[in-house]
This record gives structure tokens, C-alpha cells and sequence, in this order.
């Protein structure tokens, strides 16, 4: 009894770190329109910027452009308090855009199944979670994570013809 008891233990000690969030990640609860849970974003820091990981449903099926908007706020049903796309280096919109892309793009749209989920993984080099950095999804404030109806066209300034806002999620500092 006292072997399997400690085996149990010890299993678990194992599993609950796998299942654990990123050290120093800040999950984003995204919201659609109408107020309805579509889904979570999270942000962890990485040697070289900031790994992001989408878990999305009850969203439209098909491609959808994502980015990082320059306010916290998501206010809805419109979520154009969001404000533009983040821009520090005031740049053009899209990774195909010869003049650079926003510091607020990502680098492909998400594919929202049949199922209405998706799920996607970005590392990019571009961002930071140091709250002194020009760069800083968290500084002034945070940011705001936006699903748009439509795919990105990854060039067209200033939003790739992404369609309305159709989802949103306020990037801030966790509270100690």
C-alpha cells in the first residue's frame, strides 16, 4: 500500500509540470462580439522575444488574421478601442510589405476547423514581455490580442484586408 501511495506521488510530482503554465506567461482570455469564451492566448517569454500559443474556438470557420493592437482595451462589439496595430517602429503592415511589417503582425493567419477551434504557435524575434523595452507587449499599460473575420493578405497597409474584429483579449501585466 505504502509503495503504490509513493508511486502515486512521485507520478504526479512528474505529470503537474507538464500541465503547468510557462514561467512568466500571461494568459489572455479571448471574447467574441458577444461576449461568448473564444478561447485564450498565451504569452511566455523566450531567449530571443516572445512564444505565443493560441487555442481558439467558437470562432467562424476558415483563415483569420490575428494581431497584436496597440491599446488594452476591448470594448465591444466592435473592439475599436483596441486601436491600431502595434507599431512602435512605424512600419507598414504585412511580412510581404517591402517596407516592413508592424511589430503587431504575426506571421500567418489561424485556421479556425470545422469544429470551430484552432490552434497555433508563433515564436517571434520581434517582441518583448520587459515592460522597459520599446517593444514591450506590457509596457505603457499592455496591449490587446485581435481575431479579424478574414484572412491577412500579408501585405496591405494598414490591416492586409483582414475584415472586421471579431474577437479580443486585453495583454496586461499579472498582478503579484
Amino acid at each position: 500500500m505504502r509503495k503504490t501511495l509513493a508511486a502515486a506521488v512521485t507520478l504526479s510530482l512528474l505529470v503537474v509540470p507538464a500541465f503547468a503554465k510557462p514561467k512568466n506567461a500571461v494568459v489572455v482570455p479571448i471574447k467574441t462580439s458577444t461576449g461568448e469564451d473564444a478561447g485564450t492566448a498565451t504569452f511566455s517569454p523566450s531567449k530571443k522575444g516572445v512564444h505565443i500559443k493560441l487555442d481558439l474556438k467558437n470562432l467562424p470557420v476558415g483563415d483569420h488574421g490575428v494581431h497584436i493592437h496597440a491599446k488594452p482595451l476591448c470594448d465591444a462589439p466592435d473592439f475599436k478601442t483596441a486601436g491600431g496595430h502595434f507599431n512602435p517602429t512605424d512600419k507598414q503592415h504585412g511580412f510581404q510589405n517591402p517596407m516592413g511589417h508592424h511589430a503587431g503582425d504575426l506571421p500567418t493567419n489561424v485556421t479556425i476547423g470545422e469544429g470551430r477551434v484552432g490552434q497555433a504557435t508563433f515564436n517571434v524575434d520581434y517582441l518583448s514581455m520587459d515592460p522597459t523595452a520599446s517593444n514591450s507587449i506590457l509596457a505603457n499599460g499592455g496591449t490587446s490580442i485581435v481575431i479579424h473575420e478574414k484572412a491577412d493578405d500579408m501585405k496591405t497597409d494598414p490591416s492586409g484586408n483582414s475584415g472586421n474584429r471579431i474577437a479580443c483579449g486585453v495583454i496586461s501585466s499579472p498582478t503579484p
